[in-house]
C-alpha cells in the first residue's frame, strides 16, 4: 500500500500520510479488528484464532481493544439506582466488587482490592461528588461495609437488601435444621432425609418426577421439617406488600409462628431480619420496585465466563468482559 511522505510547512518535520482506515500500528484494518472483538463475543480466544489463522496473543489484544472502544462509546455512567455484589476471582476469598446500574441494566464499575468499605469507597470515586449525589437507590446483601461507604458518599440514597440474598440466608437456616434432624433420627427414619438438600431449598413448581415424589414423601415423614418447608415458601410473600405497616405485621406474625416450633436457626433468621428490617422494608415503596433479579443474573454470567475459560488469571481482561457483557456490539 502507497503511503505519501510530507514536508510539514509548521515544523519542517517529514510525516508519513495518516489513514484513518488503519489503527494505529498500521498492520491490520479497524475494521478486521471489530470483526474479531464480534468473533470473541460468541467463542473463545482460541477457536477465533484457529479460524483467522492468528496467534492467540494478538486476538486476545484485539479482543480487548474492541471492547475499550465498547466503553468509551457508552461514555461515563450516571447512575440513579445501582446494584453492589461482589464476585470472587480466585481462590483464597479474593474477592472484586461489581457495581450495576439497574436502570439501563448493565455493570459499570468493576474493582477494589476486596470487599471491604475502602475498596467500596474506591467506586464513589470513580463516578465523582456530583453523580454520587444523583444516585437515589442501592440494591445490596447486608455485608456492613457496602452499608457504611453508600451512607457515607451518597447519603441521600435509600438503601435495599436483596430479595435473594435475604432468601439464601433463610436457606441456609432450613439446611441446618434438616442436618439437625438426620442427626437426630436413626434407620429407616433418615432414608428420607438424606440427599434432599437441593430439593427442600427449590420452589415446589420448579420440580418435577422423581424430586416433587420425594418432598412429598419428606415432608409427610417428619413433621419438623414440614413446618420450616412451609415458612420457608411463606416468607417470598413479604415482598409482595406495598405498605410497610402490612409488611410488618406479616412479618410479625411469621415471627410469632415460630413460637414452640424449635428451630432455632429460624429464630436466628427472624433476629437478623430484625437488624436489618430498614433494608428490607424499602421494597414497599413504589418507587424503589426495581427488578431484583439482575445482579444475581449477573453474577451467574460472570461464573460462566470464569468457568469457560477455566478461570481467568488475566483481571484486566476479567474486568473489560465484565463491563461489556451486557454492551450492544459495534
Amino acid at each position: 500500500m502507497e503511503v505519501r511522505r510530507v514536508d510539514c510547512r509548521q515544523c519542517g518535520a517529514v510525516k508519513r500520510e495518516r489513514l484513518d482506515f488503519l489503527v494505529e500500528n498500521a498492520l491490520h484494518t479497524k475494521r478486521f479488528a471489530l470483526y474479531v472483538g464480534r468473533r470473541c463475543r460468541s467463542g473463545t480466544i482460541r477457536d477465533v484464532a484457529e479460524e483467522l489463522h492468528l496467534d492467540w496473543q494478538t486476538v486476545k489484544r484485539l479482543e480487548m481493544d474492541y471492547m475499550r472502544e465498547q466503553i468509551r462509546r457508552v461514555g461515563t455512567p450516571g447512575p440513579k439506582v445501582i446494584g453492589i455484589d461482589e464476585i470472587s476471582i480466585r481462590k483464597g476469598h479474593t474477592y472484586r466488587i461489581v457495581v450495576s446500574d439497574l436502570e439501563r441494566r448493565r455493570p459499570i464499575w468493576f474493582g477494589g482490592d476486596d470487599r471491604s468499605e475502602a475498596s467500596m469507597d474506591q467506586f464513589y470515586r470513580f463516578l465523582g461528588k456530583k453523580k454520587a449525589k444523583g444516585v437515589r437507590l442501592a440494591v445490596m446483601d447486608m455485608w456492613k461495609a457496602f452499608r457504611n461507604s453508600t451512607q457515607t458518599n451518597a447519603p441521600q440514597a435509600a438503601i435495599l437488601f436483596d430479595k435473594f440474598h435475604v432468601m439464601k440466608h433463610l436457606g441456609e437456616a432450613l439446611d441446618k435444621i434438616r442436618k439437625a434432624e438426620y442427626a437426630r433420627l436413626t434407620g429407616k427414619q433418615r432414608q428420607f432425609i438424606k440427599g434432599q438438600k437441593y430439593t427442600l431449598l427449590s420452589h415446589p413448581q420448579n420440580l418435577t418426577g422423581t424430586a416433587r415424589k420425594n418432598l412429598k414423601l419428606l415432608l409427610a415423614a417428619n413433621k419438623r421439617l414440614n413446618t420450616a418447608y412451609l415458612l420457608k415458601e411463606s416468607f417470598g410473600q413479604l415482598w409482595d406488600y406495598t405498605r410497610e405497616p402490612w409488611a410488618r405485621k406479616f412479618f410479625e406474625n411469621w415471627r410469632a409462628s415460630l413460637k414452640w416450633q424449635r428451630l432455632k436457626p429460624y429464630e436466628k433468621f427472624a433476629e437478623m431480619i430484625e437488624r436489618h428490617w430498614d433494608g428490607i422494608a424499602a421494597y414497599c415503596k413504589p418507587e424503589n420496585k426495581v427488578a431484583l433479579g439482575f445482579v444475581e443474573g449477573l453474577n451467574n454470567k460472570i461464573r460462566v465466563m470464569q468457568r469457560r475459560a477455566y478461570g481467568l488469571r488475566d483481571e484486566e481482561y476479567l474486568r473489560l468482559k465484565v463491563l461489556t457483557s451486557m454492551l450492544p456490539q459495534i
